[in-house]
């Protein structure tokens, strides 16, 4: 490898660490999804918990277990995402559950997808410091993600999923930090 490219690498990792470092709290998020090319759309209101996991911890060792990564290699940081989340409209209970992420190089490893329960890898960067972009692909789908720090208190995100070429859904996201 290039000192060009582990030096962009080494960069990015540390922006991950800050980015993850920052996202650690309580959170609430406001969902709409779009279903294309019909339009139909959906509110989803989540309280979401991010906790900061440092390299070597349990939880990492076993998401890199879960990836089949050699047992030399420690991924750099992680965070473990819980949620609840409701229909914003009916009120009625949409899902709940957790998620580890794990990184190492430009590759954030997940124990499951948006669409999966299997564990997934997705590539990420940083167009700036405050802005992290994902993209993962799985089943024939691809899931491109950005979330976006604005101040310290919100964040936005905002998730595009295609399938065959063809975009199926838009989910945009307004977080605010509730504690």
């Amino acid at each position: 490898m290039t000192a060009l490219l582990k030096l962009a690498q080494s960069s990015d990792e540390s922006l991950l660490i800050d980015f993850f470092r920052e996202s650690v709290g309580m959170w609430r998020s406001e969902r709409r999804y779009y279903t294309l090319p019909d339009g139909e759309t959906k509110e989803v209101v989540s309280t979401i918990a991010i906790r900061f996991l440092t390299a070597g911890c349990e939880e990492l060792q076993k998401l890199a277990q879960m990836h089949d990564l050699p047992e030399t290699v420690s991924l750099i940081c992680g965070t473990e995402v819980t949620w609840e989340s409701a229909n914003s409209v009916t009120g009625r209970k949409e899902s709940n559950g957790s998620t580890l992420f794990g990184a190492l190089g430009n590759i954030l490893y997940r124990d499951r997808g948006f669409a999966t329960a299997k564990p997934i890898t997705a590539e990420y960067y940083f167009p700036n410091p405050k802005t992290l972009c994902l993209r993962t692909e799985y089943n024939g789908s691809v899931f491109e993600e950005e979330l976006k720090f604005i101040g310290s208190k919100y964040r936005t995100r905002q998730s595009i999923i295609s399938r065959a070429g063809e975009q199926i859904m838009i989910g945009q996201y307004l977080e605010k930090r509730i504690d």
